[in-house]
């Protein structure tokens, strides 16, 4: 196996791309979550692409224009070149070059950022304003909630957010997705949150994205 297999393994969140591509199984996960759980989370343009020998198939090496980094700023500062693998049977990302800029979440793996399929990847001008509100600084507040997929973790658990997407739309990111956050409120316990303030000013930056 190699590393970023193994990695594939550890990353269960949303993708851009096809969700029926053979023998690649992706657990859905909320975009706090995979936010939360990431190496890397930055705001990129692809600029060029080639293929290297690495792995069973290749790894395909992209070049992306980074504008702007939430996450992974003590890990890679600066990201020039976004890895995955070339089959996406085996969770192999496809992106356009020179079209879209992207949200893309990822790994670091011997100084090298590394996505997938199950990572949470999107077109930026797919994301409602909430989730980037959410990547500014909502997201960053909640990583010590999390989203729960059954009952009665929300009675259970003052640190889980009941994340009824799973649910209602059979893991497909739903309402709760686009527009909520799982933040921890005044009295120690976590709720999903959507408002266009900050729910504290004192600690926000509230600044659109």
């Amino acid at each position: 196996m190699t590393p970023w297999l193994g990695l594939i393994v550890l990353l269960g969140s949303w993708s851009l791309g096809d969700w029926g591509a053979e023998a690649c199984t992706c657990s859905p996960s909320h975009p706090q979550d995979a936010f939360c759980n990431s190496d890397i989370v930055i705001r990129a343009k692809v600029v060029g692409k080639k293929l290297v020998k690495e792995g069973p198939f290749g790894t395909l090496v992209y070049t992306i224009k980074q504008m702007k980094m939430y996450r992974g700023f003590t890990k890679m500062p600066h990201v020039q070149y976004i890895h995955t693998e070339a089959s996406e049977s085996l969770c192999g990302l496809k992106l356009e070059v020179n079209k879209y800029q992207y949200l893309l979440t990822g790994r670091v793996y011997d100084g090298k950022m590394y996505t997938g399929l199950c990572n949470f990847v999107e077109r930026w001008d797919q994301l409602t304003l909430s989730q980037r509100k959410g990547l500014n600084y909502r997201y960053h507040l909640g990583c010590n909630c999390k989203s729960c997929y059954y009952l009665p973790c929300f009675v259970t658990s003052k640190n889980e957010c009941l994340w009824t997407d799973m649910l209602s739309n059979f893991g497909y990111p739903g309402y709760q997705s686009k527009h909520y956050a799982c933040i921890r409120q005044k009295g120690g316990y976590c709720s999903w949150y959507r408002g266009w303030a900050p729910p504290d000013k004192s600690i926000i930056n509230a600044t659109d994205p």
